[in-house]
């Protein structure tokens, strides 16, 4: 039995398009201002543009639990998005988009995963909004991170 979890979040930056996808495509940075992302360590490297790089993300959300996963990028078109497959304590797919609409950078993330842990397993039936939740906050610190990343890295 795993519990499956499809999410998406969106971001908005009055930064250039170009510094928003650097920023989330240098994920070896995150913990630099992400709060959430505890540890990220780079285990293969891919072609000339990512693809097939592996990464070991730990991440740590409000609730008292932290997770660790693979992932390896699967598909990287520049300035337009960036895609890859976890594996780990959660499996499945992760895909953020880059959008620039009225000088403005939307940054979209879309991820659905199933949890490969047997106590979330057995809580996602009752636990599903609380971890919902969770994962809203950790988004929610990387926005606000970024945030203030992006106006440090333009000073």
């Amino acid at each position: 039995m795993t519990a499956e979890f499809s999410f998406t979040t969106e971001w908005r930056f009055d930064a250039p398009h170009e510094m928003v996808c650097d920023a989330i495509i240098q994920c070896l940075d995150w913990p630099q201002w992400w709060s959430g992302a505890e540890q990220v360590e780079k285990l293969v490297t891919g072609n000339s543009d990512g693809v097939g790089s592996v990464h070991r993300f730990t991440w740590k959300g409000k609730i008292p639990y932290r997770f660790t996963f693979t992932m390896r990028v699967t598909r990287y078109v520049p300035g337009v998005l960036l895609e890859g497959v976890a594996e780990g304590e959660v499996v499945g797919t992760g895909r953020w988009d880059f959008i620039r609409a009225n000088d403005i950078t939307i940054v979209r993330y879309a991820w659905t995963v199933r949890t490969n842990r047997l106590w979330m397993n057995l809580l996602a039936p009752i636990a599903r909004p609380i971890f919902k939740w969770n994962h809203d906050q950790v988004m929610r610190q990387g926005e606000l991170g970024l945030a203030h990343w992006l106006r440090m890295q333009s000073k």
